[in-house]
């Protein structure tokens, strides 16, 4: 049973591996949502992700004898370093199943903190399953990432601090992939206080426990596909089902269009990297249909490798309007394209990369082509550019923006 006095001792024991992540309130998603928003920093716990906290609490609570039999566990990522931590600690040995598409950021630190990482399967499940096999062929004990009431406690715990901090939260917004973290947090919370509303936020792409919560049973989705690693879980904790049933408010779905906006809206006004899972609960602020309460979303991670970085941050300038292409045709002759630079100067479009195509037409005098990729403040200042364009003789056609 997940009791307060469970609670209360899983936030003693998780002290010990830690970091303090006060609230931080959010001027700019406050104005942006109308609520007063603060956001829970766990993406700057030391292993980079609320995990430590399960998964510590959990290996405290086995004997000695299970410890020293070896631990594993299958993880995307951050369960992965939490038990990997964890087991350093308590100085046994740890093995960890993990995706082949796991970033590998998530991969070599895991490493660094002395597990042995066995790279197996597309997606947490089938990894899982292999952990399973392994745990069974060499005996070691197994640490289920979500699927277990005492990982699940350990989680909780955040929503202690929550409360220390703001007594009157009104709108805790939570992570989903397997369900461990919103079985912890809405159980807790519920108990502390039974108004509050507990909201689970899933990728649309991998939306379990919404559909298992809408079939009143365990689903397992036939695949998964999101940008957010974290929480690209097909079947959520069936342990756990009940407590999520009974705890979380709601469940919602966000695109991942939607979280790439989010990282550059946090990296841009809170100077955070936070992963692509962790920005879930940025996303579905807007999706809340109050205003003034009191909201606090979890940001469950930061272990974001730097390709997927730069991918994300290029991709959320081209939905901002801040990074677009144009094709113009115009006469292959000189001066032509310096009429077009002009012509963008002269609204302060800067230019990141040219493409020049003189066979778009057989007839090369007539026409040929000129693709613009450019850097602009904003959706009005790109109006304002391609208005320009116009204005000066030529066609401008919006075409896709390849970095």
């Amino acid at each position: 049973m997940l009791t307060l006095d469970k609670f209360e001792e899983a936030s003693r024991v998780v002290q010990e591996v830690t970091q303090e992540t006060k609230l931080v309130y959010s001027d700019f998603l406050s104005e942006q949502t109308g609520n007063k928003v603060y956001l829970k920093p766990e993406n700057m716990q030391f292993t980079g992700a609320y995990k430590v906290r399960g998964a510590y609490y959990k290996i405290s609570t086995l004997t000695e004898e299970e410890r020293q039999k070896g631990l594993i566990t299958a993880s995307a990522g951050n369960h992965a370093q939490g038990v990997a931590y964890a087991a350093k600690c308590f100085g046994v040995k740890a093995t960890i199943v993990m995706p082949t598409t796991t970033p590998l950021i998530k991969v070599n630190r895991t490493k660094g903190y002395g597990a042995d990482v066995v790279l197996y399967g597309d997606v947490y499940d089938e990894a899982c399953n292999k952990a399973y096999e392994l745990a069974e062929e060499h005996g070691y004990t197994f640490i289920h990432p979500f699927d277990d009431l005492a990982v699940a406690t350990g989680q909780g715990t955040i929503a202690m601090e929550i409360f220390k901090e703001l007594p009157l939260v009104e709108y805790i917004l939570v992570p989903i992939g397997g369900g461990g973290l919103a079985t912890g947090v809405s159980t807790l919370a519920k108990l502390l206080n039974p108004k509050i509303k507990v909201i689970g936020v899933e990728p649309a792409g991998a939306n379990c426990m919404q559909a298992s919560m809408e079939a009143g049973k365990i689903v397992t989705l036939p695949g998964v596909s999101t940008i957010a690693d974290g929480t690209a879980v097909k079947t959520p904790g069936e342990t756990i089902f009940p407590y999520v049933r009974e705890n979380l408010d709601e469940i919602i779905t966000v695109e991942d269009d939607e979280l790439i906006v989010a990282f550059l809206d946090m990296v841009e006004n809170h100077k955070m990297v936070v992963e692509n899972s962790g920005l879930l609960t940025v996303a579905a602020l807007r999706h809340l249909q109050v205003e003034g309460k009191r909201v606090v979303s979890i940001l469950s991670g930061g272990n974001m490798d730097v390709i997927t970085m730069s991918s994300v941050v290029q991709q959320g300038l081209i939905f901002r309007d801040r990074i677009f292409t144009v094709s113009v045709l115009l006469p292959d002759k000189p001066g032509e394209l310096s009429k077009v630079a002009e012509t963008m100067a002269r609204q302060q479009g800067n230019v990141i990369k040219l493409e020049h195509n003189q066979f778009v037409t057989t007839n090369r005098n007539a026409a040929v082509e000129l693709r613009i990729t450019l850097e602009a403040f904003g959706t009005e200042h790109k109006q304002q550019i391609i208005h320009a364009l116009e204005e000066g003789g030529y066609k401008p056609k919006l075409v896709r923006t390849n970095l």
